[in-house]
């Protein structure tokens, strides 16, 4: 598995030099993956599925699979306010027993701006002192700004009386940013650079708000979609509670949105999980992360254009009462590199 977190914008790789040259590999990228997840009428996993169960369509016709396997890639991210930060932290050792000795951590962190904690590595010893630091890290404050009354800030004084007590003190308080986007995005761009036979998963803690980021969510999602990267994530605060969770997914203008998480999911054919309280944020840990490790990937070559519209995605199985889950499309990212 993987986790990652990257730089706030998703910074590009710088162009190479000449003697990059000698170790540049050259491969047909018309082969598309098309990681799928099946499940049952009681949200159960559907194991044991052959390749002529499936049926893969790109912009309505039907593709020849050529390539069938199960191999994961898990991507975490977190950037919470306090209350929630301190209820995640004390979840952490069921985080870290989600993951195998097989599995490559990298963590990322957001709020204003989007840090990487750590490299891609095993998860052992290095995840464990990784996710210690992250207990010392402190969330936002919890309530709304003071910003008059006694306790606010105050008007010029002389002597600490107020030069003109009857003027009112208008304070403004600062506009906040949870650039999710950015923070997504920088993962995006460390998984795909990874090999792209393997799974690449964002699986982000959080409770969904966007606001302010310099990546737009249409353009994140495109590199998601051109590279195979799918977004799962465990819906805490607010957004964990089904009505009010529902009502928070509205797009308020200067606002940005406050719970853009299932747009996320919906679009990779990932999940999202609703962790309102300790326990049931434990439990999402395994079954993302377990969602996420058995799936179906599924492969075909499409037609050789330098188009970079995109596509559309239908993937079908060939038994009933079976619900698909997959990508709706994607986008190419070039014929050769």
């Amino acid at each position: 598995m993987n986790i990652t977190t990257v730089p706030e914008g998703g910074a590009t790789q710088e162009p190479g030099g000449p003697s990059d040259d000698l170790y540049k590999i050259v491969t047909n990228v018309n082969q598309v993956l098309v990681p799928v997840m099946v499940k049952d009428g009681s949200g159960r996993l559907v194991n044991g599925l052959l390749p002529r169960d499936f049926s893969v369509f790109e912009d309505g016709k039907k593709q020849k699979l050529n390539f069938f396997t199960t191999d994961p890639a898990v991507i975490f991210d977190t950037g919470l306010p306090d209350v929630a930060l301190e209820k995640v932290k004390q979840t952490f050792p069921a985080l870290e027993g989600a993951f195998s000795q097989f599995d490559e951590v990298s963590i990322y962190t957001y709020s204003s701006a989007v840090s990487k904690v750590s490299d891609f590595s095993a998860a052992s010893k290095q995840l464990t002192a990784t996710l210690n630091e992250l207990k010392t890290v402190s969330g936002r404050n919890n309530g709304p700004p003071v910003t008059g009354g006694p306790l606010g800030p105050q008007g010029p004084t002389v002597n600490n009386v107020p030069i003109d007590p009857s003027t009112p003190r208008v304070i403004t308080p600062p506009k906040e940013s949870h650039v999710l986007n950015d923070a997504i995005l920088a993962a995006a761009v460390d998984l795909s650079r990874r090999d792209r036979t393997r799974r690449k998963v964002v699986f982000i803690i959080s409770d969904g708000r966007e606001s302010r980021s310099i990546a737009s969510y249409g353009d994140t999602l495109k590199v998601l979609l051109s590279y195979n990267i799918m977004v799962y994530g465990v819906a805490v605060e607010g957004s964990a509670v089904p009505v009010y969770g529902r009502l928070q997914r509205l797009h308020l203008p200067k606002l940005g949105y406050s719970d853009i998480l299932p747009k996320y999911a919906n679009a990779t054919g990932g999940e999202i999980f609703n962790g309102f309280s300790r326990q049931a944020i434990e439990s999402t840990y395994s079954q993302l992360i377990g969602d996420a490790r058995n799936q179906y990937t599924l492969g075909y070559v499409t037609r050789a254009t330098p188009s970079s519209a995109h596509r559309e995605i239908e993937v079908k199985v060939a038994r009933p009462d079976l619900t698909v889950v997959a990508k709706e499309g994607y986008y190419p990212v070039g014929l050769s590199r």
